[in-house]
């Protein structure tokens, strides 16, 4: 009964988002207190309805049940247990009931955590998130149902795709989605400040640390999808632009715009709708990033499904999702705009570099969304086939965000309103001095390099440089840096770390596409190749037996001079239930660099083909993106978010006193 048990429990989840939807609508409605009440418990049933049905899901996957259909088409007898659990979200009907898990649990969050807002407001933004957990249930009740039966039972299962079983599974799709999903929050309270005509500032102070988060975890899974990629597909590329990449990549660039011009909404209550356009499109750039997952349109280790209605269903629910915010701020816009808002700033001010900040990454997540969706566009109309790669995306993404990062050191250093342009350039000279020695002395020491390589390097000591210059004027003069250091607040610190990230980012980015070294050459036991300042010695060929697959597994010493540094083992696998072929590479990882030895073909005689890497810097990208996620978490932190909740709940608490009294 567990597979009918989970239906239950998702068929109760949908009627308890109707109840979150429909009852607090009402109570806003005629100003019943009581129905507006009902907001956060429907949220919470909601949660404990859908996390019943994951949980149960999980439980046919474990025990082999092989009578429901999803577990006999992604799983296997042999497969190890915890990917047996990985491969309840391996498939599309299992990560859109993920995807209604994370749903439920931001929507919880929220009601949890924001109890001290207006009631009516809070309902407001509950109505909201239950009707978007309403679409995605009814999605996947009425074309994704996880608990189908198949009958008879199969003996046993197709197995999980072999790409699918590593550890990346278990972080890389939860970490995604809890950011992709996280930006309804944003949304729903955009929308319910334009529904409540209350079009303070109020919305943006209580969504910035969620979206923050929200923006921290996407960071985090696009992190931990591309070092997967790096070391799972054999070829070690960490970035693709493949289309679903792509459809991670647009909402978080319109993200990062958003929590930048959240800052400028919470502080001088300036580009509120340009805050409301961003947080509407964010969201529904992460909607439209499931519809080129599910839809079927292309053919992607990420993009499971291929049922068309799945496909009609996810637009229909887009166009209700971003039609009804866009409508709503149609009739709002004037409302929004504040007279002579563009005369409020100079053009050297905070709000003149964020502006154009925003801009510049708003134009990037329209040229990455229009690259990616024009080839699919045509050939959905049969209109013949386009490819759009990576070409298209190198040449035109880098020149739009070049002066992003140059105006990323300037904002942090200018003030509100108007900055003495003289007083910036005092400031970041030596930072501008050091930077250009840095991009010309780096190629120059390290004997080779292009025009690229030099402007890459700038970028990161100016980003870098101009980061430190910014603590060094928050610190103030040097008898006081420890006391002003433990009064730094939570924003600063997350600015400070994400900023840091970024140059950690671009450094990483540039040395390893200038001086990586790559050789694909024919191995005979005993026989060594050189590789940068590292060199390898092939032992030979072992065979290799898994608890699912078999193959042969590779022996290969790595040298550094005459110093053993560490054996290495490249794996060719086979899966059994598939017999689908995979290569698991070697990694010998440091701060610097990696050597990287992939296994190829067997070409007789006991020869085979190698592929050997060595990759400076390459995992800074990746700890720079692990930065810039803390970052994000340090400023949702921020202590002046938890201030206001302990004053409004202080408020509420004297007025309930108040109340008493009289």
């Amino acid at each position: 009964m567990t597979a009918e048990l989970g239906q239950l429990a998702l068929v109760l989840a949908l009627w308890a988002a109707l109840a979150q939807v429909a009852l607090p609508w009402w109570g806003v409605r005629r100003g019943d207190a009581r129905l507006m009440d009902v907001a956060p418990w429907a949220a919470l049933a909601q949660f404990i309805f859908v996390a019943a049905a994951f949980g149960l899901l999980i439980a046919c996957f474990v025990q082999n049940d092989f009578s429901v259909a999803l577990v006999g088409q992604h799983s296997n007898s042999r497969l190890p247990l915890e990917y047996r659990i990985t491969a309840t979200w391996g498939n599309h009907e299992g990560s859109i009931l993920l995807w209604g898990l994370v749903m439920a649990l931001w929507s919880v969050a929220v009601a949890v955590f924001s109890r001290q807002l207006d009631r009516a407001m809070l309902a407001r933004v509950l109505v909201v998130l239950g009707a978007v957990s309403a679409g995605f249930l009814g999605f996947t009740l009425l074309t994704s149902n996880p608990f189908e039966r198949h009958f008879p039972a199969l003996a046993d299962g197709q197995d999980l795709n072999p790409m699918l079983q590593d550890p990346g599974m278990i972080a890389h799709p939860p970490l995604l989605y809890m950011g992709y999903v996280g930006f309804v929050v944003a949304y729903a309270f955009t929308v319910a400040t334009l529904w409540s005509g209350r079009l303070d500032t109020a919305w943006a102070r209580w969504s910035r640390p969620w979206t923050l988060v929200a923006w921290a975890f996407l960071t985090l899974g696009i992190a931990v999808g591309s070092f997967w990629a790096y070391y799972e597909l054999g070829w070690g590329g960490w970035w693709f632009w493949d289309p679903v990449e792509n459809a991670s990549f647009v909402p978080w660039l319109l993200g990062t715009a958003l929590v930048h011009s959240l800052a400028v909404t919470e502080a001088r209550q300036g580009f509120r709708a340009w805050t409301a356009l961003l947080a509407i499109g964010a969201f529904s750039f992460a909607l439209l990033g499931t519809f080129i997952v599910r839809s079927g349109v292309l053919s992607s280790v990420h993009a499971f499904a291929s049922d068309p209605t799945r496909g009609i269903y996810i637009l229909l629910f887009l166009a209700c999702v971003a039609g009804g915010a866009l409508l709503l701020f149609a009739l709002r816009a004037s409302e929004l705009r504040q007279p002579g808002e563009a005369a409020q700033f100079d053009w050297s001010s905070r709000e003149a570099t964020l502006l154009l900040n925003n801009v510049l990454l708003t134009v990037a997540a329209i040229s990455v969304a229009l690259g990616t969706l024009y080839p699919l566009a045509l050939d959905a109309l049969g209109l013949g086939k386009v490819s759009v790669g990576p070409p298209y995306f190198e040449t035109i993404f880098p020149p739009l965000m070049a002066p992003a990062m140059l105006l990323m050191v300037v904002g942090p250093l200018a003030r509100w309103r108007r900055t003495e342009v003289p007083t910036l350039a005092r400031q970041l000279r030596w930072a501008a001095v050091v930077s250009v020695l840095v991009a010309v002395l780096g190629p120059w020491i390290a004997g080779s390099g292009r025009w690229l390589t030099a402007f890459g390097l700038l970028l990161a000591t100016w980003v870098a440089l101009g980061t430190l210059v910014a603590l060094g004027q928050r610190l103030g003069p040097r008898r006081v840096w420890m006391q002003r250091l433990r009064t730094l607040p939570g924003s600063f610190w997350g600015m400070f770390l994400a900023h840091l990230g970024i140059a950690m980012f671009i450094a990483g980015v540039t040395v390893v596409n200038s001086y990586e070294v790559a050789k694909d050459v024919r191995m005979e036991p005993g026989q060594t190749v050189a590789v940068g300042d590292y060199t390898l010695e092939f032992i030979g060929v072992r065979p290799l037996n898994g608890p699912n697959y078999e193959g042969q597994r590779g022996e290969l010493r790595l040298l550094k001079g005459d110093r053993v540094m560490r054996d290495m083992a490249p794996e060719r696998r086979v899966y059994l239930a598939s017999g689908m072929p995979m290569t698991e590479v070697a990694l010998d990882r440091g701060f610097t660099r990696d050597v990287y030895v992939a296994l190829g073909d067997p070409l007789g005689g006991g020869a085979w083909s190698v592929r050997a890497q060595l990759k400076p810097l390459v995992n800074w990208i990746w700890l720079g993106c692990l930065l810039m996620a803390f970052g994000g978490f340090c400023a949702a932190a921020d202590r002046r978010y938890r201030v206001v909740v302990r004053r409004r709940q202080a408020a509420a608490a004297a007025k309930l006193a108040g109340a008493a009294a009289r």
